[in-house]
């Protein structure tokens, strides 16, 4: 009898370890993403940029062009409670329930979040320094995904200490987490915090643990080899709590290179690159497929896009044709095609960018920049925040075409 239980024992623990797939979640199986009813699924969507994590391009500035920047030159222009009351209406108008069910209705199955570490600390961030602010804009969004059923991956674009050295992490123009044991330990620990709150929620596809390290404007031989022991630090962090969630870690150069990567180091890994303005041909995305095919594990693309709508649609065609799933950047932008939705520019908003671009780097420079008439800026920015709204936005019907998608009714 007690050999007959230990064989039953033996057995469930074989299965756990072939199908390994606890009952709601997300996971791997060789070269494929398995959903919760256990067959393949192609991750096709797109990505929240802008909302959690600000970008100058988004706004239509050019030498401001991270978060930390944009603060700083609106708040040259309306003094910093009126920057605290901005943020906070951002967060609630740029992304609504009214969007994700958008989304949903045009046939995306998923969606990636890009978001700041700063909101899971009291860092001064947005107009706050909550280190549950993180938790409270997500855990509103999700609960929009749960009742649209649309899965989610969650994306540390910006990690503490810098991962790209560039605007992209909001940090200070060098990718220092890869040189700061105590960037790496606090990227763990928020990872793991993370971790810990959604560990039983099964809408959470996965973390994408670092957005794009390491730039290659640095040493990056002497960079890289960095990046897979980082990982390894987070996921071990993560696994602590949380066994069950995906792990997307993407390559080094813009999540471009994967010749940084040995062997997969856990049971649930999705490897991730990101590709702009390239040739669409098979040669741009074989090396990945050749990393998918030695070592038998999924691969997407985590970002791609920025483009016209006839390359938007042919990347997709291949991706698509080699079985690659995609999440496309961005779902709204002001004044531009290249999204699911556009909004208008405000009136006066061109004094605002003009401002962004004056001598800003002495006292004396801001006060000669100083603009002739504050209040009609500040309206203008009112209007941005009313203009970004999901009722006021325009959907790209090229653009969703082009990505299979059909154009819902507002």
């Amino acid at each position: 009898m007690k050999r007959g239980f230990f064989t039953v024992l033996a057995a469930l623990a074989i299965s756990v370890n072939v199908f390994g797939q606890a009952k709601g979640f997300y996971d791997t199986r060789g070269k494929e993403i398995i959903g919760p009813d256990k067959k393949p699924f192609l991750i096709k969507g797109t990505n929240l940029g802008n909302w959690l994590v600000p970008e100058g391009y988004m706004f239509k500035f050019k030498s401001v062009n991270s978060q930390r920047m944009i603060n700083e030159a609106l708040t040259q222009i309306v003094g910093p409670e009126e920057m605290k009351v901005f943020w906070r209406k951002f967060q609630e108008n740029y992304i609504t329930e009214a969007d994700i069910h958008f989304l949903k209705q045009s046939g995306i199955n998923s969606l990636r979040i890009p978001f700041h570490y700063k909101l899971f600390t009291n860092e001064d961030y947005m107009g706050q320094n909550n280190a549950n602010r993180g938790f409270e804009l997500l855990d509103r969004v999700i609960g929009w995904c749960k009742k649209e059923n649309l899965p989610v991956i969650l994306d540390m674009h910006c990690a503490p200490g810098g991962q790209t050295g560039d605007n992209i992490d909001d940090g200070d123009g060098y990718p220092f987490l890869f040189k700061s044991a105590a960037s790496r330990k606090l990227t763990a620990q928020l990872w793991r915090k993370i971790a810990d709150h959604y560990k039983n929620e099964t809408i959470v596809l996965g973390y994408d643990l670092l957005n794009e390290p390491i730039a290659h404007f640095f040493d990056v031989n002497d960079l890289n080899p960095h990046l897979e022991p980082t990982y390894k630090e987070i996921t071990a962090a993560i696994r602590t709590v949380d066994k069950n969630h995906i792990l997307f870690i993407g390559g080094a150069q813009w999540d471009s290179n994967f010749k940084v990567f040995g062997a997969p180091f856990d049971s649930r890994l999705v490897y991730t690159f990101h590709k702009y303005w390239t040739d669409v041909k098979q040669d741009v995305i074989q090396e990945y497929i050749d990393y998918r095919n030695k070592y038998n594990v999924p691969i997407y693309v985590g970002e791609t896009g920025e483009n016209k709508d006839e390359w938007v649609r042919d990347f997709r065609i291949l991706c698509e044709k080699n079985n690659i799933g995609w999440h496309y950047w961005p779902y709204k932008k002001l004044d531009n095609t290249s999204g699911f939705m556009s909004f208008n520019l405000p009136a006066n908003y061109e004094k605002i960018i003009e401002y962004t671009e004056k001598k800003r780097t002495s006292f004396d420079d801001i006060r000669k920049a100083a603009p002739a008439n504050r209040a009609e800026l500040k309206k203008a920015l009112d209007d941005f925040l009313e203009n970004c709204r999901f009722i006021n936005c325009v959907p790209q019907k090229g653009y969703i075409e082009a990505l299979g998608l059909k154009v819902p009714a507002k």
